[in-house]
C-alpha cells in the first residue's frame, strides 16, 4: 500500500532534503584518486552527525540480506551498480579513470530522504563520460515527465526514451521505489515502463527516482557481502537519484536538490 505524506511531513522532508543535497556535494569533492572508500565513509558520518541527522542505510537489513548494512554511505565503483560496502575491510581506493557513485540515505526528524549521483576519479574516458551524462539526463527527463494524475510508467518510459537515444543498458532488475517512512516503500518505480501505467500520481506521493545505465549488459550480479550488485559483464554503469513529492498545489518538487 502506497503511504502518502501530508503536507507538514513533505515541509520536513524538504528541509532534510537540503541537508542531504549539501552532504553528497560536500562528499562529492573528496572523491579524488588514493582516497579510500572508508575514509569516505567516515567524512559522510561526520557530516551526518553534524547535521543532526542519522544514516539511513547504516544498520539497515533487506529482506533475504544474512547481515545489516554496515556504513552509512554506498560507494559504487566501475561496474558496481548501487550498494557497494566502503568498509568492508578489504581497504579500497579510488584510482585515476574510475567512475563512482556516492548513494546516501539520511534520515532527518524521523523522515528518509534518498539521493545518489555518480562522480569521476580525475580524467576518465569519453565513453565514461557520455555515461555519466546520459544517466543524469534520464534522471531530469524522468521528473520532467511526472505529472499529477499521470502514472508511475511515465517515468520508466521517459529513462527508457533516453538509454535508448545514447544505446546504453538500462539496469532493469533494481529500480526507484517510495521513500519517507522507510527505506523502502510502495510504489516500485521502475527504469522501462510503459506510459499511462502503473499507479496514478496523487498528491502526497513521494518516490525516489533512480536510472541506472550500463555500458554494456543490463544483467546483474549481487556479490557474495549480500549487498554489493555489478553488471554481469563488468562493463560501467552509472546511477543517479533524487527523492521527489507530487505535492499538494500539484506541482512537482525535488526534495534533495
Amino acid at each position: 500500500m502506497i503511504k502518502y505524506k501530508t503536507e507538514a511531513e513533505i515541509a520536513i522532508m524538504r528541509e532534510g532534503g537540503k541537508i542531504h543535497a549539501r552532504i553528497l556535494k560536500e562528499l562529492a569533492k573528496k572523491v579524488k584518486a588514493g582516497v579510500k572508500t572508508d575514509a569516505l565513509n567516515t567524512y559522510a558520518e561526520q557530516l551526518i552527525d553534524e547535521a543532526g541527522c542519522t544514516a539511513s542505510f547504516l544498520g539497515y537489513q533487506s529482506y533475504d540480506a544474512k547481515r545489516p548494512y554496515p556504513a552509512a554511505l554506498c560507494v559504487s565503483i566501475n561496474e558496481e551498480i548501487v550498494h557497494g560496502i566502503p568498509n568492508d575491510g578489504n581497504e579500497r581506493i579510488l584510482f585515476e579513470g574510475d567512475i563512482v557513485t556516492l548513494d546516501l540515505g539520511l534520515t532527518y526528524k524521523n523522515f528518509i530522504t534518498d539521493a545518489a549521483i555518480t562522480v569521476s576519479v580525475g580524467k576518465i574516458s569519453r565513453e565514461a563520460q557520455t555515461l555519466i551524462q546520459a544517466t543524469k539526463e534520464a534522471l531530469d527527463r524522468a521528473i520532467t515527465a511526472m505529472r499529477l494524475h499521470g502514472h508511475i510508467g511515465d517515468i520508466g518510459d521517459a529513462v527508457m526514451q533516453v538509454a535508448k537515444k545514447h544505446g546504453f543498458g538500462i539496469i532493469e532488475g533494481l529500480s526507484g521505489h517510495g521513500v519517507g517512512y522507510s527505506v523502502h516503500e510502495e510504489p516500485f518505480v521502475p527504469n522501462k515502463a510503459k506510459r499511462g501505467e502503473g499507479p496514478e500520481l496523487k498528491e502526497g506521493l513521494v518516490i525516489a527516482i533512480e536510472p541506472m545505465f550500463s555500458l554494456g549488459s543490463r544483467d546483474i550480479k549481487r556479490l557474495n557481502d549480500g549487498y554489493t550488485y555489478i553488471t554481469r559483464d563488468k562493463s560501467l554503469s552509472a546511477h543517479f537519484e533524487h527523492t521527489v513529492v507530487v505535492g499538494y498545489d500539484g506541482k512537482v518538487e525535488i526534495l534533495t536538490k
